[in-house]
């Protein structure tokens, strides 16, 4: 009921907004998210060059997106077969991930990307982050006038997901945003209703003098979804027989009927910096300073898995008749940095030092035999580092490292990065990284009334090395490769006494290649879209699985339509297929993956129809999903061992951006 009211009020206070001016003339469309190097379109002509001003006083490049990294980014309203892509609830392309059939569950992962360094440990429940907004995914703004973007799409069932975004700035220096996503999605399948809600606010500001810089944010989750625990054995012959008194997949019984796991979190973040000393060339541009600055992050998260009836004969024995666990996390991360950008450093150089705390825990302690587990693993670390950033003719180099030096974690990383652009022909980017960490807490404490899960361990840290190359060229082609070795790669696996996954640790180095290609062929107003992956596991398969072939192919139609190109259409096909392997099992107690010999899935091809539109600034989707579900008779498609992938199902949405 509080996401409703949430909900309602700003959906009010956009349109109140937005109804208070009226635009003086028609607003372009904007490029520049996919790469459109200053072509943009009108609304009523798409696509056609010229010097785009959307009114008498803006321009789009007065619309700005300012990623984490800082890096900038125009507001687009084009519509690409990227676009359609990234037309899912969590709004990226999900190429390397399977999604479960409902919209707001989580996804198996087809490929793993280790770019990402850190120094300490995360909560756990990876299951449940898909939709969590993490420090680096909030983006912020600043715009001429104020914008407005809404994303709708469709659920399963009842439901759909929204995704409003508002954005202003007060004058050049002041830019707010308030941004909320509503999902709910009720499923085909019993007990798989998905719930969520992302409440995003934003804030940043620059003195006249560019001295002084501020951005914070305050994000409000909570991510609800019913567990129906997969079908049970019964159910999944029924399903794979095809028989048609179950073709309405709510007929077929689930292992679990009134179980549910919540993710509710807060976080409140601000970071900012002053320059003490900046000198600017001849065009006003800073071109060497010295600053100091400081980040605060808080964040307190509540993970809770509930049935009001145990299933002893899937999860275990039981300390009680219902299940009702709770894990709390709260964080409190203080960055201070010194930063000098000079001819002398050749680029900037920045020195940095984190003080973190720490609480993740339960309410008691408990004993399981002889053995203690106790209610919360907590206490702060101290890290040192620094980051050193130059350009270079043609090259741009970035090198971070950091070190934990006090605390009761280790860790440490080192992560170099160059860069080399040839013009606008081709980019070229090489990565190389090792990092030392801790695994995942929940690795380390986990406490629960279902017996088997209770756990406390010491274990080593996981060791990464990688080594990631990138090809970028519109001409050519885009291609990646990734090497990477993991030592002490922690997992959940089975053990021989208990069906129940455990926290294991690899014995073995794991040796893991991915390649990866793209490249889109194009004749006339017709279009082929390629993107191949394969992966290979030298060594450690048994502990890390993927997928050896992975394929998507999307062959389709492009034009303008009717007098004077009012109207731009999308229209084609979309397949997707991934090789046979020993895909992870879904845990939804842990909210984790685990290692599983009984089941294979894949092999089998998804094909999707889609027409998608472009009327001035609205992009319009409308999709049939795994269209060949309906012609197959003996149906074989999993998203995890026991959870079948979605059928057949007719999906709509659009989206729609108000510039004033």
């Amino acid at each position: 009921m509080l996401k409703s009211y949430y909900l309602i009020f700003f959906l009010f206070f956009v349109i109140v907004s937005q109804a208070q001016i009226t635009p003086k003339k028609p607003i372009k469309s904007l490029r520049g998210v996919d790469g459109f190097q200053g072509q943009m379109s009108d609304s009523t002509v798409f696509g056609k060059k010229q010097n785009i001003i959307l009114s008498g006083k803006t321009h789009f490049t007065d619309y700005k997106i300012i990623s984490y990294q800082k890096d900038t980014t125009y507001i687009d309203t084009t519509l690409t077969i990227h676009k359609d892509y990234k037309f899912n609830y969590l709004k990226k392309d999900d190429f390397e991930l399977l999604p479960f059939h409902n919209q707001g569950q989580t996804f198996n992962q087809l490929g793993y990307d280790f770019s990402k360094v850190s120094l300490l440990p995360k909560m756990g429940a990876s299951a449940k982050h898909y939709n969590f907004y993490e420090v680096e995914d909030i983006n912020y703004y600043q715009v001429a006038t104020p914008t407005t973007v809404l994303f709708y799409r469709g659920g399963l069932e009842q439901g759909q997901v929204l995704d409003a975004l508002f954005t202003f700035n007060t004058s050049k220096r002041h830019n707010g945003s308030l941004s909320y996503k509503g999902l709910r999605s009720l499923g085909k399948y019993r007990n798989a209703l998905s719930s969520h809600g992302n409440m995003r606010f934003t804030y940043s500001y620059i003195t006249k003098n560019n001295a002084y810089t501020l951005r914070s944010h305050i994000v409000a989750q909570d991510l609800t979804n019913n567990e129906s625990g997969g079908l049970t054995s019964q159910s999944i012959i029924n399903f794979e027989s095809n028989d048609g008194n179950f073709t309405d997949r709510g007929r077929l019984e689930t292992n679990f009927n009134d179980a549910s796991n919540i993710l509710r979190a807060n976080r409140y973040y601000i970071e900012h910096d002053y320059k003490i000393w900046q000198r600017k060339d001849s065009l006003n541009n800073t071109k060497s300073y010295l600053k100091v600055g400081h980040i605060l992050n808080y964040e307190r998260k509540h993970y809770d898995f509930k049935q009001n009836t145990a299933n002893t004969s899937v999860l275990g024995n039981t300390f009680s008749a219902s299940v009702d666990d709770k894990l709390t996390y709260i964080t409190f991360d203080n960055q201070a940095f010194l930063a000098l950008k000079s001819p002398i450093v050749l680029g900037e150089v920045k020195f940095k030092a984190n003080y973190f705390d720490y609480n993740y825990g339960y309410q008691s302690a408990t004993f399981i035999g002889n053995q203690l587990i106790p209610s919360n693993l907590d206490g702060s670390t101290i890290s040192i580092g620094g980051e050193w950033k130059t350009n270079f003719k043609k090259f741009n180099i970035n090198a971070e490292a950091s070190t934990l030096i006090t605390g009761d974690f280790n860790g440490n990383f080192l992560k170099t990065t160059a860069t080399f652009k040839q013009d606008s022909l081709f980019t070229f980017k090489g990565t190389f990284l090792t990092n030392s960490k801790s695994p995942n807490l929940n690795f380390l404490l986990n406490q629960s009334d279902y017996v088997s899960y209770n756990w406390f361990n010491n274990l080593k840290n996981e060791r990464t090395r990688s080594l990631v190359f990138d090809l970028t060229s519109k001409k050519l082609l885009n291609a990646s490769a990734q090497i990477t070795q993991i030592d002490n790669y922690t997992y959940f696996g089975n053990s021989d006494t208990s069906a129940q996954p455990l926290p294991v640790q690899a014995d073995k180095t794991i040796n893991y290649l991915k390649l990866k290609v793209s490249k889109e062929f194009k004749l006339g107003k017709f279009a082929l879209n390629n993107t191949i992956m394969y992966q290979k596991v030298a060594q450690g398969e048994s502990a890390f699985r993927v997928p050896e072939f992975v394929t998507r192919n999307t062959f389709y139609f492009s034009d303008h339509l009717f007098k004077r190109d009012p109207l731009y259409l999308q229209a084609g096909i979309t397949f997707k297929y991934f090789s046979e392997y020993f895909a992870n099992s879904y845990n939804p107690l842990l909210a984790e993956f685990n290692i599983q010999n009984n089941q294979k899935i894949g092999g089998y091809p998804v094909f999707d129809f889609f027409i998608n539109a472009q009327i001035q600034r609205t992009r319009i989707y409308l999709k049939a999903e795994h269209f060949n579900s309906s012609f197959t008779n003996t149906p074989n498609y999993y998203t995890a061992p026991n959870y079948p992938y979605r059928d057949f199902i007719i999906r709509f949405g659009l989206v729609w951006n108000f510039f004033i």
